[in-house]
């Protein structure tokens, strides 16, 4: 038995996103194969039914971390908190890095409606970090090969492919692995009363149901669906999109969001044919909705972040037997094109989109086929499928092999800036002072106790 401590930036809580699904999935496979385990979030730890020790540490407070850290003997973290907590930055205990989210990339999107000077900062602060972090770790976890690409190129930057690494594992898979995001080996069941049919207005019976999981972001495309919805009512009268979560519960609202709803009021399919669902989901739900719905749906743009991400919201949609339509670029539409799970469009094409989503809806052969595809490559992605390399690393936890030595001439205590505690708060209080003006600062205060 191996004790293990997983830190995640996420709310543990009844409404949870992607990082914080994973860490806790991570932990339960962890605990049945006999491990130990302690969870810890810096923003919210109220878990309704905890399975195992869950604790909120703020970032910043060593003293408070310093107690996990020392009672562990690896540490598997998301996120920023090696620069949150000197602790981790230098603990002796095995490091992993979940990197499954390359945060580098989506920062160049995610920071699109910044001022310019804050979302170059923001990028810079990611980019350092994801550095450091793969400086420092005994294992990095990637979700796909296409992101193990990427990262073998800034291993390589970083002087992490040398003789120490190479010599007994030329492929480095004991450096860098890959770990999808993972789901429940047992579909969702149906749950009357507490999915959407007959509960949500406009959606009953009758309504053929898209749902769209997970939040809406600036680097999705969520117009062009709407677009093409508001083109295939007129074949498919019965055609609904739902919008399953527009409030992440970590993540401010975005102005896709309400570019989003002005279209759908625009073109008359608001309320009707496209049905936002403004607040989130519990976790332990939502399997009431996605078996309900008929197909998936996934629209983003092509741009760099799409090319390396892997859309964890495709993965309830195996899990739930679904369909999809879904656009081109990014590693599941290979799959889906692939295994025959759906249908890949060409990105902002209203036409063939619309078209595509009057094909999944209708009962057919073609659609039954695709169905009996997704129950078939479901199984490869069971949460203890995908995280045996974590297994094998908890049963036997290791430093890596350039762990000593070699690692302090790459830089590994190179200067990274904090990103917690009272230097940190006046940095960014300067910065946003100069980039937004006084009226900026108390913006930013006044939504932060909002929080």
């Amino acid at each position: 038995m191996t004790r293990v401590l997983i830190i995640t930036g996420d709310p543990l809580a009844a409404a949870m996103a992607g990082p914080a699904i994973r860490a806790l999935n991570m932990g339960l496979t962890l605990q049945a194969a006999g491990h130990e385990v302690r969870l810890v979030s810096t923003t919210r730890a109220e878990h309704p039914s905890p399975p195992f020790t869950m604790a909120r540490v703020d970032p910043g407070d060593e003293r408070g971390i310093s107690v996990h850290e020392r009672w562990c003997e690896v540490v598997i973290f998301q996120g920023y908190a090696s620069t949150q907590f000197r602790t981790i930055a230098r603990t002796d205990r095995m490091l992993i890095v979940d990197a499954y989210d390359p945060m580098h990339l989506e920062m160049l999107e995610q920071g699109r409606e910044l001022p310019p000077a804050t979302w170059a900062l923001r990028v810079a602060t990611a980019r350092d970090t994801l550095n450091d972090q793969l400086r420092r770790a005994d294992l990095i976890l990637c979700a796909s090969e296409r992101q193990r690409l990427l990262y073998l190129g800034q291993l390589a930057g970083l002087g992490r492919l040398n003789p120490a690494t190479y010599a007994d594992d030329p492929d480095l898979r004991d450096l860098l692995a890959v770990v999808p995001f993972g789901l429940d080996p047992t579909p969702p069941a149906a749950d009357p009363g507490r999915g959407m049919r007959g509960v949500i207005p406009g959606i009953d019976d009758g309504s053929k149901v898209l749902i769209w999981g997970g939040g809406v972001y600036s680097w999705f495309d969520p117009l062009t669906l709407i677009r093409a919805v508001a083109a295939a009512k007129v074949r498919e009268p019965s055609i609904r999109l739902l919008f399953l979560g527009t409030r992440h519960p970590g993540v401010d609202e975005m102005g896709i969001v309400r570019q989003s709803f002005d279209l759908a009021v625009e073109l008359g399919v608001e309320g009707r044919e496209v049905v936002f669902n403004d607040t989130w989901v519990p976790y332990d739900r939502r399997g009431a909705y996605l078996i309900e719905a008929n197909a998936g749906v996934s629209t983003h743009h092509v741009h760099v972040e799409t090319t390396f991400s892997f859309r964890t919201r495709i993965l309830d949609y195996l899990w739930a037997g679904l369909p999809m339509v879904v656009t081109e670029g990014d590693g599941f539409a290979d799959l889906i094109a692939d295994e025959g799970l759906g249908i890949v469009v060409p990105a902002n094409d209203v036409d063939a989109l619309a078209d595509a989503l009057v094909r999944v809806l209708a009962s057919s052969a073609e659609v039954d086929e695709w169905r009996a595809n997704v129950a078939r490559v479901r199984e490869r992605y069971a949460w203890d499928v995908v995280l045996r390399p974590v297994l094998e690393a908890a049963a036997r936890p290791r430093r890596a092999a350039d762990a000593a030595g070699s690692r302090d001439a790459m830089g590994v205590g190179a200067r990274v800036r904090r990103t917690a505690g009272l230097g940190h708060t006046v940095r960014m209080t300067v910065h946003h002072l100069r980039a937004e003006g006084p009226r900026g600062v108390v913006s930013r205060v006044r939504r932060r106790l909002q929080r």
